[in-house]
């Protein structure tokens, strides 16, 4: 999937930052809401955190869960990853942003965990594919610059 007309200037003018260092996606049970608010309010870095009905999920360095493993258990972890910020500013109304950059990753078979802030969007790539990852959007960028005359 290629991005529409309307979609070239975002793309166009999209810069990637790609957050150092591991990252891991932790799955806890939601009985730990609690601590887990109280333990992360205390850090700067990006973190991102999620509470549903059933469950909490974190979005969190390596080296900072490995410095609270020990308070918890019942958790489940994946990593690590790499987190990737497409640092543009998106409207709320803006329509498959994440999906051209979903489906150009899907066609390189690279999975994706999306998160949204307000105004921007994030991936979490796995790390041995994080390379490749960053030289397909940069690819995608560039292309959609070039689709433009820029």
């Amino acid at each position: 999937m290629q991005p529409s007309e309307e979609m070239l200037p975002f793309f166009a003018n999209t810069q990637l930052k790609e957050h150092d260092p591991d990252y891991l996606i932790i799955k806890l049970e939601k009985k730990f809401e609690e601590e887990i608010t109280k333990f992360f309010s205390d850090f700067t870095f990006f973190k991102s955190y999620t509470v549903d009905h059933d469950e909490i999920s974190l979005i969190v360095k390596k080296k900072e869960w490995e410095q609270c493993i020990y308070r918890l258990t019942d958790y489940i972890q994946e990593g690590p990853y790499r987190l990737i910020t497409f640092d543009i500013v998106l409207d709320l109304s803006l329509i498959g942003y994440l999906s051209v950059v979903s489906s150009v990753l899907a066609d390189e078979g690279i999975s994706i965990f999306a998160l949204s802030t307000y105004l921007r969007d994030h991936i979490l790539i796995k790390k041995q594919d994080s390379v490749r990852a960053l030289e397909t959007l940069n690819t995608l960028i560039v292309e959609s610059k070039m689709k433009m005359g820029a």
